[in-house]
């Protein structure tokens, strides 16, 4: 019962706090209008390139958007209570790693399907991409699981930042490595093969590719493969943070630099 209080009620308190939402505006202008002109421009972009249509880079764009908060909201999990002097109480506190990053990810996961939503109902008014009935339901899946794979990603930022500070060069160069390799604006059979087959390992990938399937009216047996692909490659990223989180921890105990990093 105390790990359950700690990953919901401990998450959302924390979640406030690190990002001090003081009113609506500032999550509008920090998301959800960045994403609409991402989304634009690359519409556009290949609209002139004739590379795909547009429903390719609405797909591609709109899971995307999941990556945001999921990156810098996780690193926010450790540069935040650094920067507010929190990090030593925290790290020294009996509570469970797991259940603290994980009620941190929550949040980050919630907020990029908010995003991702947001991203494809705005493209319908905009570009006409339209969503069958039948597939919205196998849709909220494959941003959900985007989305859980974007915060393994954050995790594995969030754990590096103990290691230095600057957790948002950091994460704006993942996020710049999702949006030239993950098959998002750049179809995969265009990129070299070693490229390629790295992407089958970054996050959105097979998320991505998934809904751009279901748009296009196929089933959710169809791409149920795929959703699991991406599920596996967050997994393994939420698996790899983990770790790294306590092997860094217990490098800073050792050496007293956790607040020096």
């Amino acid at each position: 019962m105390r790990n359950l209080r700690l990953l919901t009620i401990g998450g959302y308190l924390s979640y406030r706090a690190l990002f001090g939402w003081l009113n609506p505006y500032m999550y509008s202008l920090a998301l959800l209008l960045p994403a609409v002109a991402q989304l634009s421009f690359f519409v556009f972009l290949g609209r002139a390139a004739h590379v795909a249509d547009d429903s390719y880079y609405v797909a591609g764009n709109a899971l995307l958007a999941a990556a945001t908060p999921s990156l810098f909201g996780m690193a926010q999990a450790v540069a935040g209570e650094r920067y507010s002097n929190t990090l030593a109480l925290l790290i020294a506190s009996p509570a469970s790693r797991v259940a603290v990053f994980a009620g941190r990810a929550l949040p980050g996961i919630v907020n990029g399907m908010v995003l991702s939503t947001w991203t494809f109902a705005v493209a319908a008014l905009l570009f006409r991409v339209s969503v069958p009935a039948g597939a919205v339901v196998p849709l909220a899946g494959a941003i959900a699981a985007t989305s859980f794979s974007c915060v393994g990603l954050g995790l594995v930022n969030a754990a590096l930042g103990l290691r230095w500070r600057e957790t948002a060069v950091l994460g704006n160069l993942l996020l710049f490595v999702l949006l030239m390799f993950a098959g998002v604006n750049v179809p995969l059979d265009r990129l070299p093969g070693w490229l390629s087959t790295i992407a089958q390992g970054l996050p959105v990938t097979h998320g991505a590719k998934a809904a751009r399937e279901l748009v296009a009216g196929a089933g959710f047996e169809h791409v149920a493969p795929l959703l699991g692909a991406e599920l596996l490659v967050g997994a393994c990223y939420l698996a790899t943070g983990l770790v790294a989180l306590r092997l860094f921890e217990v490098e800073a105990r050792r050496g007293a630099t956790l607040e020096l990093a």
